[in-house]
């Protein structure tokens, strides 16, 4: 018989968005079930059982503090753990973490392993934060394995107290679930496609495409790249253009009125809105350049290194990871407008040549999520002594 692994996030979109073919790949060789909230009409739980072929069940968990409502979710793990008896369960997300690794504590589970793909506690401050600095380390006690899903993250941990080294394991290379490359392939657009997007856009055949693909708010640094690339223009740098693939969060972080200002008048810089598909935008752009100020372990990255493109990013987790120096793109201090802009200006000049190739193999050699897959299919098999 297979053994059984339980895979539980908070909310089912999470395991869409986390761990999309993961599970099915895995049912290859566990039998495997998924446990989140059951979610909403457009997208629940069913929907991502019947994608992946796996068994779910659904318990009701909450992404807030709501203490009778998390002590309610625990005795209901507890129950189905106890029911289902699993030889592993493996949490995603802060929430799940704390309440999934507690149940599986209580029902006995022999392995408990918790992957960590960012700590939104670190930007907390006061009570908040000295409450959610306690739950983590109860999450990390009940569990026997943590996973933090880049290097830099596990160093954090490390600094923070949280648990000691011999319970973090960065599983492959980094990232939760590595990237399908076969989807992210440059080779799928012609180039009568990019000359026609481009065209749709506003974009000369000859023009060197920026692009910044994510959340246009403060924290990914689009004040910095706006103004950065605002002086380049103002500087007389001809035929560049920066492409902005991104929806505002106005109420939740607000870029600057100047920011704003210089978007809506700076006839270079063209702003899509959100988008279903990414791919197109990365076929028709030249470099990435992503000035964020905190990242988990960022598949923008990755994806516009699966395209070929070299990428500009800040020295922060993740981001400096995925990128190496001078291979496949540059590497900036955070919040540094000036350091943006020259480097901009010297990939606009072709002062720095990356060849398209090289930096998608990178990608498929250290992130393809077969690699990911298989890494932690293997880390399963050790567990289990299989």
């Amino acid at each position: 018989m297979k053994k059984k692994i339980i895979r539980i996030t908070t909310v089912s979109g999470s395991l869409r968005d986390l761990l999309q073919g993961q599970l099915k790949f895995m049912s290859n060789y566990f039998d495997m079930v998924a446990i989140s909230s059951s979610g909403g009409s457009g997208w629940n739980l069913d929907k991502y059982g019947e994608s992946e072929g796996v068994k779910t069940i659904p318990i009701e968990m909450t992404r807030k503090i709501t203490p009778i409502k998390d002590i309610i979710a625990v005795y209901k793990l507890y129950k189905v753990l106890r029911k289902e008896k699993p030889d592993v369960v493996h949490t995603h997300t802060p929430k799940a973490g704390t309440l999934g690794m507690l149940a599986a504590k209580l029902a006995g589970v022999p392995y408990r392993l918790h992957t960590i793909a960012g700590l939104p506690l670190l930007v907390a401050t006061g009570k908040k934060r000295i409450l959610l600095n306690f739950v983590e380390k109860v999450t990390y006690a009940c569990a026997s394995k943590i996973y933090p899903n880049s290097n830099g993250l596990k160093q954090i941990i490390l600094d923070q107290k949280f648990t000691t080294e011999d319970k973090l394991k960065v599983i492959a290379n980094g990232s939760s679930n590595g990237i399908n490359v076969s989807d992210f392939n440059p080779k799928d657009y012609s180039d009568t496609f990019k000359e026609n997007l481009k065209s749709e856009l506003g974009i000369k055949p000859n023009d060197f495409v920026f692009l910044f693909v994510g959340r246009l708010v403060a924290d990914k640094g689009i004040n910095e790249l706006i103004g950065a690339f605002d002086e380049l223009c103002k500087s007389n740098i001809k035929n560049i253009k920066l492409l902005l693939v991104g929806s505002y969060e106005e109420e939740l972080d607000p870029l600057s009125k100047n920011t704003l200002e210089i978007i809506n008048t700076n006839q270079s810089i063209i702003s899509s809105g959100w988008v279903n598909d990414v791919r197109p935008y990365y076929a028709v752009s030249n470099v990435l350049t992503f000035p964020s100020y905190r990242e988990g372990f960022p598949n923008v990255v990755m994806q516009a290194g699966a395209m070929g493109l070299p990428c500009i990013v800040t020295d922060i987790n993740g981001c400096n990871e995925i990128i190496i120096e001078g291979e496949n793109g540059a590497i900036i201090p955070v919040k540094n407008k000036e350091t943006l802009r020259l480097k901009m200006l010297e990939f606009s000049k072709e002062e720095l040549t990356f060849h398209n190739n090289d930096c998608r193999d990178l990608i498929v050699s250290r992130y393809s999520r077969e690699f990911v897959w298989n890494a932690l299919l293997e880390e399963y098999n050790n567990l289990l002594g299989d």
